[in-house]
């Protein structure tokens, strides 16, 4: 029994070492699954996070991480406090040092605005990426809940995603009976380029009841030929850029009174950033694209 206790003793010290060690050891971690179906794992303590477009730190917003997001990059201005949070690039440079220098747990990318090689050499860092992947309005309210698992926020990104979802609806029910239209969404002019039909934009026209004319290409933004848009001849043409710019690019259609759109006198500029910008205002921007197309109806 004396030799017991006195092996008890022993270990005591060992034990508390052991507790110290265990301290210090590696910090938790869990795992999530991103909008490409991607496992991350990311810190059990997982609110330092940076994002890398526009869109994905109003979604982070929007899903009730807004205090968890530490760094994003220029033009980051949704919602208002946002354009408070320290920028470590823009959509071409990214300054590295100072992304490390904020230690974040996490760097959120959309995977249409972030090039691979960057994606890369974060990941090459010892950082973990987590991608936002969303090519239609539908999608975008499980892309909102997904982001509440990965800040710990699900409550808020719930209640959130289901307001932007009721939202689609009222849009959806709205338009659901109108006449086709079909559209050519032209977003720059020498070469033309256009959206395919797997951009979310292209999405938005189908939900106002309208026809995205390239919507058979897969390409997010495809460039194609005057005569191509001949042959297609669509009933509307809105151009989206600049104002003084797209003034230009109409006036080159009406060249070709042949063309639908151009003998219908169906040629508007259209230019709304919160529709590029693809966070959760893209659905009162959808709105408003939808009236637009609509009053051409008539």
């Amino acid at each position: 029994m004396r030799f017991g206790r006195r092996f008890a003793a022993l270990l005591a010290p060992l034990g508390a070492l052991l507790g110290i060690a265990t301290a210090f050891a590696a910090p938790a971690t869990r795992t999530v699954t991103d909008d490409s179906g991607t496992s991350v794992i990311v810190p059990a303590d997982n609110c330092r996070m940076v994002s890398l477009a526009p869109g994905t730190t109003a979604m982070l917003f929007a899903a009730g991480a807004g205090q968890c997001v530490i760094g994003t990059i220029a033009h980051s201005d949704e919602p208002a406090e946002a354009a408070a949070v320290r920028v470590v690039g823009d959509a071409e440079t990214l300054d590295f040092e100072q992304l490390l220098a904020l230690r974040p747990s996490v760097v959120v990318v959309a995977v249409d605005v972030v090039q691979r090689v960057r994606i890369d050499r974060i990941r090459a860092l010892g950082i973990p990426v987590y991608r936002v992947h969303v090519t239609s309005l539908a999608q975008m309210p499980d892309s909102l809940r997904r982001l509440g698992v990965l800040a710990h926020t699900e409550v808020a990104a719930r209640q959130h995603a289901a307001r932007f979802g009721a939202d689609l609806d009222v849009i959806r029910a709205k338009y659901r009976d109108r006449a086709p239209v079909k559209v050519l969404y032209q977003i720059w002019d020498k070469p033309i380029y256009t959206i395919g039909g797997r951009h979310v934009i292209s999405d938005a026209l189908a939900l106002c009841g309208a026809q995205n004319a390239y919507a058979d290409l897969e390409t997010a933004a495809p460039a194609v030929t005057l005569e191509s848009v001949i042959a297609r001849n669509p009933d509307l043409v809105l151009a989206s850029g600049p104002p003084g710019i797209t003034t230009q690019w109409l006036a080159e259609w009406r060249r070709f009174p042949t063309l639908r759109a151009v003998r219908d006198g169906r040629l508007l500029s259209y230019t709304d950033e919160r529709m590029d910008r693809m966070g959760p205002s893209v659905i009162a921007a959808t709105a408003k694209l939808c009236e637009l197309i609509d009053a051409t109806r008539h």
